[in-house]
């Protein structure tokens, strides 16, 4: 790929409209001169040129709501990473999507600061915005399959609003959802669960890229991350993965010319095969004492569905914001960590891999990551298999996995017999016996 020289050479002239909003909402604070503007943007060329490898930056971020700091790693990192480029780049007039984890707890959060782990940061989110505005990018949708009254317990409607942010409808009627409107169909290949896929538009139109902005934090399916964070881009009431057989045999009415016929079998088979591998926690009975009853088959069928999705869409670039981690269940079991850590690739199952590993996790215990490298989303599960950069002012020093601090994220994922109710996944696993 051909990048022009003002992809490296930062100026203080043109994108005067992000400049305003850079200068003024930092309160002057970004220092960095703002890049002209051009026809073309991309990601940085030590990005685009190792597309499997993961990128962690450390962040400086001195107590989770420390908001102006977190809004200027963000900027300036999106200033590092997004480069103006010349053909053939990504055309400034395209439609950029906009993925964040934005879940807030709308009932029983008298301090949403206790809980302001739940979902992507906000001012994280912000200062990338922020930056891909000075390239001279101007229209942008946020899409969410929560509902819009989440949205504003952390913020995210005030900062779309005031970025002049789409934001789309997240309610759908059945018959809204089979005309299409504000619906985007895409037919799945080789789909196990799901034959077609309806997403909020304009996610798979043409002229569209998407950013994936994920949360580093527990949750029943492990640790959600950037793969599952993409699940919140298909519509109600597709967008339910985690219900297990009732999902698959007793969906509504609106959904079941969309099903694959066959997928009771392909389940059943699936999960046969992989129990008889001998997989860890294939035997878990859930958390059923504490309401939790996602088991390994439920976790089966939620990979799969996961998969079928992500066997649809493309990704222009995933992060996973960890300037705070937050172990439990995703929601009100759990507390925040300031783990002062961003990770990002353009490949998702790999920074989910390495997401999984840092949070003291074994990536070969989970469903979905053995999955999909059967279903050839990925070719590994194997975290020492991935190369490790570190960002450092601008650019990409190879380290080792080893070279990161590993902070513990427990989760309630498929928890055994006498373990504790937030747990590690992280009984030895053998990545040569289960290569394939």
């Amino acid at each position: 790929m051909k990048f022009s020289r003002r992809a490296f050479v930062q100026t203080s002239l043109g994108a005067a409209g992000a400049a305003f909003w850079s200068e003024n909402l930092l309160g002057g604070a970004a220092a960095t001169p703002l890049r002209r503007p051009g026809s073309f943007f991309d990601v940085h060329p030590d990005i685009e040129n190792n597309p499997k490898a993961v990128f962690i930056r450390r962040t400086h971020v001195p107590h989770k709501m420390a908001a102006d700091a977190k809004r200027n790693e963000a900027l300036t990192l999106a200033r590092e990473i997004f480069v103006p480029a010349d053909r053939p780049g990504i055309p400034v007039s395209h439609r950029v999507v906009l993925k964040p984890n934005a879940t807030g707890l709308v009932g029983g959060t008298p301090r949403p600061e206790d809980y302001w782990g739940v979902g992507t940061d906000p001012q994280f989110y912000e200062g990338l915005v922020l930056g891909l505005k000075e390239l001279g990018l101007s229209r942008f949708h946020f899409i969410e399959s929560t509902q819009y009254p989440t949205w504003n317990v952390r913020g995210f409607n005030e900062i779309n609003e005031r970025l002049g942010v789409s934001m789309n409808e997240a309610d759908c009627r059945p018959r809204r959802l089979r005309e299409g409107d504000g619906i985007t169909w895409s037919d799945v290949p080789g789909g196990v669960i799901f034959k077609r896929i309806p997403h909020y538009a304009p996610v798979n139109e043409p002229d569209t890229w998407l950013l994936n902005i994920a949360k580093w934090k527990g949750h029943s399916m492990g640790l959600t991350q950037s793969v599952k964070n993409e699940q919140g881009l298909v519509a109600h009431p597709f967008t339910a993965f985690c219900q297990g057989w009732p999902g698959v045999l007793g969906v509504p009415d609106c959904m079941k010319p969309d099903m694959n016929p066959n997928a009771e079998r392909y389940l059943k088979d699936f999960f046969e095969r992989h129990s008889k591998r001998g997989y860890s926690r294939y035997d878990s009975k859930g958390d059923p004492e504490n309401g939790i009853y996602i088991t390994p088959i439920a976790q089966e069928i939620w990979a799969h569905k996961t998969c079928d999705n992500q066997s649809t869409l493309k990704t222009g670039l995933a992060f996973i914001e960890g300037i705070y981690g937050r172990d439990g269940d995703g929601f009100y079991v759990g507390r925040d960590y300031l783990t002062n850590l961003v990770l990002f690739s353009k490949h998702k199952f790999r920074l989910d891999v390495i997401g999984l590993y840092l949070g003291g996790h074994e990536p070969g215990n989970v469903n979905l990551y053995r999955i999909a490298k059967e279903r050839g989303l990925t070719d590994t599960f194997n975290p020492w298999e991935i190369p490790i950069f570190e960002w450092i002012g601008g650019r990409a020093v190879p380290r080792k996995l080893t070279d990161f601090q590993r902070t513990p994220i427990r989760s309630i994922f498929l928890r055994k017999e006498n373990e504790p109710r937030l747990h590690l996944c992280n009984e030895p696993f053998d990545y040569d016996r289960y290569q394939s």
